[in-house]
């Protein structure tokens, strides 16, 4: 039997009936009480031009199906007119090995999920009162992250920082149509000053936030450092935190914010705790809002397993989940 094959445009059109928060909710439990099988990520890592392509796979104990997702982001795309992201999820059933269906998604569904580990990280690490939300980054992700937060937080007011002033603006116009209040800002300190609520997600090699300009009470969400060089937070601002987040601790080790705190001497990763583990109560979410939280997500396979499962379904009129 042929597998399935699914466009970009057919994935999109069931995606808006699908909650992927709760999809990725549950897989990050199932990961953290050891339900799932991940290897570690394989990764391709290109200098000229600056690109990545990641590979992650793994699957749920006792699912129908088990996943390979590539991706790729490469960041001068946009000189050429072309998407910084592409990719595809290929979904194998479990009992036999066969493939059964071909997610051509481009890298949407792996945005998608990324943007839904936001909104769960911000679900259990927000503070009550968000006053104003700092976004460092403008493109695909920064824009991703507001929509998804939108449900969970009634803050509309937005400060947002990208490589340029063009590309803020672009992003201000945007979602200003979704009814948000937007002020460009290409001043880290000054996003820092006047947000309690902070996203990081750029492709940085070098620390767009420092711990001096943090103050109590606020929360960041990191999700750009993907691979061992990433760093988006200076390492001392985890060592200030009350409370750091791993997606994955395991990968924790080798990529991400934790990576970079804990080699650099400022941080210990025995400090840290697992997003599944906030989630199912087992592991301390906020509880002051005098409290610093950090959240590290790097990115882990149960997030696409989650969603190319609930995509491939919908697709294929599936009602066993």
């Amino acid at each position: 039997m042929k597998p399935a094959v699914f466009t970009l445009e057919q994935i999109e059109g069931v995606l808006k009936n699908l909650d992927p928060v709760q999809a990725v909710e549950e897989g990050f439990v199932a990961y953290s009480e050891g339900r799932v099988t991940v290897p570690p990520v394989g990764e391709l890592l290109f200098q000229s031009p600056p690109g990545d392509a990641h590979i992650k796979y793994g699957y749920i104990h006792g699912d129908e199906y088990y996943v390979i997702k590539i991706a790729s982001g490469f960041y001068h795309n946009i000189k050429l007119g072309l998407p910084s992201f592409s990719g595809l999820m290929l979904l194998f059933t479990q009992a036999t090995g066969q493939l059964a269906g071909i997610l051509l998604d481009e890298g949407h569904l792996t945005n998608i999920r990324t943007a839904a580990a936001g909104a769960v990280a911000a679900k259990y690490l927000a503070p009550k009162r968000v006053n104003r939300i700092g976004v460092f980054g403008a493109g695909v992700q920064g824009r991703l992250q507001l929509r998804y937060l939108k449900p969970l937080l009634s803050c509309r007011q937005v400060m947002v920082w990208g490589i340029n002033e063009a590309e803020c603006l672009h992003y201000k116009a945007e979602m200003e149509k979704e009814g948000f209040s937007v002020q460009v800002c290409l001043n880290g300190e000054d996003i820092a000053a006047q947000c309690n609520f902070l996203v990081t997600a750029t492709p940085a090699k070098q620390p767009l936030l420092k711990a001096a300009w943090i103050g109590k009470g606020t929360h960041i969400t990191a999700m750009g450092s993907d691979t061992p060089e990433k760093c988006e937070l200076e390492p001392a601002l985890l060592a200030k935190a009350d409370i750091v987040v791993g997606d994955s601790l395991q990968q924790c080790e080798s990529r991400g914010e934790i990576f970079k705190a804990a080699a650099a001497g400022h941080f210990n990763i025995k400090d840290a705790v697992e997003l599944g583990n906030v989630i199912s109560g087992k592991a301390a979410a906020r509880s002051s809002e005098e409290q610093i939280t950090v959240a590290d997500l790097t990115g882990v396979a149960v997030q696409d397993i989650q969603i190319s499962k609930a995509v491939f379904d919908a697709l294929t009129g599936s009602s066993q989940r």
